[in-house]
């Protein structure tokens, strides 16, 4: 089967279950083609179909049997989430890379969407640390999710490679980070612990999608792939940054709870390096404007060559930078 589109999809659900559908894609990602699709009388359904080459300017390519991570973690993580925060695996068609799950509410905007628009909910900040701590207390299942090759292709190589080839003196800190994720492997990681890969349906209630990088590997990856996005909002949005701070170490505190050992540490050697990546990177942040990237540079180039020994204070540094 080729690449899905919107009619080809709509053909192949109703051919599948023998009632139409009437199907639209979803945009705003970039490795699968992605439908929300409605049927008289049934509740909405999520298809999801790997790509072979992502869609960004730079060529960036991925094995598309990645989607099978995305099923079994699904499959995996559903009965021991919080009730809600996850869909549900409604099929799967392996042989065409594709899957169908439960939707989000048809209203529900992404977690992104509102903090973009200045809408910072401390609540939600606290829901994905909730649903962050399942990932570490799970038991070990390394044979299960072995394996980083999916990651080192979706995450170390775009983001850690490409930008140290763009700023060759940070190198070596770049090949630390790149070290720690295959060597220190502690945990479930999600590898895209971005707003953007959550919904927030009625009620507040946090939904997490887009498990297709899942793997044993080092989660402090994730805790600091999510604090950048928080500080990467406070270029975008000056005005709200004490609220994304304020939410940012909700999120961290909590996780810090049960983590303290190692986890301050671990974040804070990705943290500069993952700010740095989303300006120069082959995935940059696209809402920064040329005056704020310019900013986050300097900023994650200082952060790296110079880490604090807090994440709160990383946001005090970032906070001091503004009145520079």
């Amino acid at each position: 089967m080729p690449e899905l589109n919107q009619l080809s999809a709509a053909a192949y659900l109703t051919a599948r279950f023998h009632t139409a559908f009437e199907v639209r894609e979803l945009t705003g990602g970039v490795s699968n083609m992605v439908f929300r699709a409605q049927s008289p009388g049934q509740p909405d359904l999520v298809l999801k179909q790997s790509l072979a080459k992502l869609r960004v300017q730079q060529d960036w390519f991925s094995d598309r049997a990645r989607i099978f991570r995305e099923i079994d973690a699904l499959t995996f993580l559903q009965p021991l989430a919080p009730p809600g925060s996850l869909p549900t695996l409604l099929f799967e068609d392996r042989p065409h890379y594709l899957f169908a799950m439960s939707a989000a509410d048809e209203s529900a905007p992404t977690w992104k969407q509102l903090l973009l628009a200045g809408q910072v909910d401390t609540s939600l900040a606290l829901q994905a640390a909730q649903l962050q701590k399942v990932f570490f207390e799970v038991p070990h299942l390394e044979s299960q999710f072995t394996g980083l090759d999916l990651f080192d292709q979706l995450r170390l190589d775009p983001y850690y490679r490409a930008t140290a080839r763009a700023h060759p003196d940070l190198s070596p800190q770049f090949e630390a980070a790149i070290h720690q994720s295959r060597n220190e492997l502690r945990g479930l990681t999600h590898g895209d612990w971005s707003p953007k890969n959550f919904l927030v349906n009625p009620g507040n209630q946090l939904f997490s999608i887009d498990y297709e990088v899942m793997h044993w590997g080092d989660p402090s990856f994730d805790v600091a792939f999510l604090l950048n996005h928080f500080l990467l909002k406070c270029w975008h949005n000056s005005l709200a940054r004490p609220l994304y701070a304020q939410a940012a170490l909700t999120y961290f505190n909590e996780l810090k709870r049960s983590q303290s050992d190692w986890i301050e540490a671990a974040t804070l050697r990705h943290l500069g390096c993952l700010h740095l990546a989303r300006i120069d990177g082959k995935s940059p942040a696209e809402y920064l404007r040329p005056h704020e990237r310019d900013q986050a540079r300097r900023f994650a180039r200082d952060l790296i060559q110079h880490p604090p020994p807090t994440i709160a204070e990383v946001f005090e540094m970032q906070a001091d930078s503004f009145h520079e």
